[in-house]
């Protein structure tokens, strides 16, 4: 028997196939698995910096990475220490983004983005809900120190990576989704130009040209 119009010949095929979930799937999933890691590694390197380091700095590199332990009540470069509040609210705000987001992604560059964004953003806001001097105004667990600049964690190495990622992917042009901007843009561009029109069997009509033929020549 003849197949419908539009409809699929491979019976192995399940009843409500959707091609479209099944191409976003492998992105959710490295999204998931992304975010998870990063944030196991932020808690895991925190509690351990908490016991190794509390009474001693250990040089890694010499004076160019040292642990270092400290806890910032604020943002980067010890700002905003008495609005500590404000980034847990702030934060709160954008882990809950990332995840309405989340059912867009179909693309690995912005999975892997969010992902780390995720992860990121999630370990320093679990520090500023449970850890000390209190619930949602705790402080934040640093331990990495480079020479001149601001004692970091691995949730703020996450969260700048995410930042390059999403820079990245905007500048190539990659939606959420996967769909390319520059591919869109191209079409239209080419289906409104004069060769187009003559390709299409219409004519091009100009601005300030009239339709009308010219004069005969002189008899």
């Amino acid at each position: 028997m003849q197949a419908a119009r539009g409809a699929s010949l491979n019976t192995s095929d399940p009843v409500g196939f959707d091609p479209v979930t099944r191409r976003t799937r492998a992105p959710r999933l490295l999204f998931a698995g992304v975010a998870i890691v990063a944030y196991a590694l932020d808690l895991g390197s925190k509690q351990w910096a908490l016991g190794a380091l509390r009474e001693r700095d250990v040089p890694v590199i010499g004076d160019l990475l040292v642990l270092h332990l400290t806890f910032n009540p604020g943002a980067a470069f010890s700002t905003g220490t008495d609005f500590t509040i404000v980034f847990t609210v702030l934060a709160s705000v954008a882990v809950m983004v990332v995840l309405w987001l989340r059912r867009r992604i179909g693309s690995t560059g912005w999975a892997l983005a969010l992902g780390f964004l995720l992860g990121g953003v999630s370990g320093n806001l679990t520090d500023r809900i449970v850890r000390q001097p209190e619930p949602f105004h705790g402080h934040v667990v640093d331990f990495l120190m480079l020479p001149n600049f601001p004692v970091f964690n691995i949730a703020d190495i996450c969260i700048n990576v995410a930042a390059g990622l999403i820079i990245l992917q905007t500048f190539r042009g990659i939606n959420l989704s996967g769909s390319r901007q520059s591919s869109s843009l191209a079409s239209n561009a080419r289906s409104s130009s004069p060769t187009a029109s003559r390709a299409s069997g219409s004519t091009p009509r100009w601005r300030g040209c009239s339709a009308s033929p010219g004069p005969g020549p002189p008899t």
